[in-house]
């Protein structure tokens, strides 16, 4: 066994279907009154409908959480968040909006509840991505760590079967990248063994039939043991391509994953060996990179940056942007082979 050095994060899980009814007890078990429901416009309704379940304990909905979390964006629920003099916030939808809740705990250092509704995964991370003047910059710290995540298998009946599976695929990444991170450990390899074999057996079912319960749980299951794996360990070349082509071109962050995650994995092929045979074994292929792809291809979502918006002419920039300051990788960063890696994925290759 290889020395390590594991750190646990703290946090409490909820996992189950209906447990949505359970947020007011929560609330109050953190010594709370008053809480602003976060989400995106797109699931206003939602929050709202939650608000008036929470009756005397919310003080107002929030619906401008924004893809790759603004700056902007988090001033303005800011001055909301104390207008309304809440002492807590509460999350609903995916990462975009727990991504506000994390940016308005670090800014005030008020406890959160989140309600993940997509398979992200950030909901169990300290980390914490920001958008400034179209660069994207991530932290790591406690202080954005959600309190308590409540998972609901119900919420996610209606995730549509795109979405389901490139936020699926998101989180897949984040046990990928656990695995030969430079701070790996047994348990969190174990974990991210797991998460990947779970969701990958479950977007087919998914597909098949979005109201497959056991599916949709298993998927849920899967996102939170790949978020713990990304919270517990580092990002390597994969986060930093993908928040450099969110938040410098604007692309969608789950899709962006999804398009990127084999090419990376082939970048670091010959230099993480055993990382490259669990994930390998973790889907039940003979070849992780070809495997990742071939898994998005078969599920019919878009596999290449171009499907995405990403211009050609703009792959020399985002390049230029990703080796500027990158993230430790197990193979080092030559940006003649980053270029290569994003054409690849840029034209859907198969690696």
């Amino acid at each position: 066994m290889q020395p390590f050095i594991f750190n646990f994060l703290p946090g409490r899980v909820i996992f189950g279907s209906g447990t949505l009814s359970q947020v007011g007890d929560e609330i109050r078990g953190l010594g709370c009154a008053r809480a602003l429901v976060l989400s995106t416009p797109q699931q206003k309704d939602q929050a709202d409908h939650l608000a008036s379940q929470l009756t005397d304990l919310a003080v107002g909905v929030y619906a401008h959480a924004t893809m790759h979390t603004p700056t902007d964006v988090t001033l303005d629920a800011l001055r909301i968040f104390r207008e309304v003099k809440a002492d807590c916030v509460v999350a609903l939808g995916g990462g975009s909006t727990i991504g506000l809740a994390k940016a308005i705990a670090l800014n005030t250092d008020v406890p959160q509840i989140v309600i993940p509704t997509t398979y992200a995964g950030s909901e169990a991370t300290p980390i914490l991505g920001q958008t400034e003047n179209g660069i994207k910059t991530t932290q790591k710290t406690q202080k954005v760590l959600p309190e308590v995540i409540v998972y609901d298998v119900d919420l996610t009946l209606g995730l549509p079967a795109e979405m389901s599976v490139t936020s699926g695929l998101n989180a897949i990444a984040h046990a990928v990248e656990a695995l030969y991170a430079k701070d790996a450990n047994p348990l969190i390899s174990m974990l991210a063994e797991q998460g990947i074999a779970a969701i990958a057996r479950a977007l087919p079912r998914i597909i098949k039939n979005p109201d497959d319960r056991e599916a949709r749980s298993d998927a849920l299951f899967g996102a939170w043991a790949c978020g713990v794996c990304l919270g517990s360990v580092g990002m390597s070349i994969h986060h930093k391509l993908c928040h450099t082509l969110g938040g410098s071109f604007n692309l969608p962050h789950a899709q962006t994953h999804t398009a990127v995650l084999p090419h990376a994995v082939a970048y670091n092929f010959d230099a993480a060996p055993e990382a490259m045979s669990r994930i390998a074994a973790a889907l039940g292929v003979d070849n992780a990179p070809r495997g990742l792809f071939d898994l998005a291809k078969t599920l019919g979502v878009p596999t290449s940056l171009a499907e995405l918006g990403l211009k050609e002419a703009d792959l020399e920039k985002a390049t230029d942007i990703a080796c500027a300051s990158p993230y430790w990788n197990p193979r080092a960063i030559e940006p003649k082979a980053i270029g290569e890696l994003l054409a690849n994925a840029w034209a859907g290759k198969r690696p």
